[in-house]
């Protein structure tokens, strides 16, 4: 229960920001089951904008928060601007 939970709550905090700070934006949420692991990937397509950029240079709480629960699983975490404009946070949660 508690894998699932945390990546519900990723989900939930990385389209919240995309709320917040993308603008008029579209945004994707992929889930992928592996044997080992769960991998998660939540996209926006927005230009962001002075909002955005002071969360990203600060971390904002979410972005922390995220961190902070792929890593209590030992995942990985990955969160940033796309080379093709927008945001993307990534995670992969192991599964044991």
């Amino acid at each position: 229960v508690g894998i699932e939970l945390s990546a519900y709550r990723i989900v939930q905090e990385a389209l919240t920001n995309s709320l917040k700070h993308a603008g008029d934006a579209r945004a994707t949420v992929r889930v992928r089951y592996r044997d080992d692991s769960l991998e998660l990937e939540i996209a926006d397509d927005g230009a962001g904008g002075a909002d955005a950029a002071a969360a990203l240079a600060s971390g904002g709480h979410g972005l922390v928060g995220m961190r902070e629960r792929v890593a209590l699983y030992g995942g990985r975490f990955d969160a940033g601007r796309s080379p093709s404009g927008g945001f993307r946070v990534r995670a992969l949660l192991p599964i044991r």
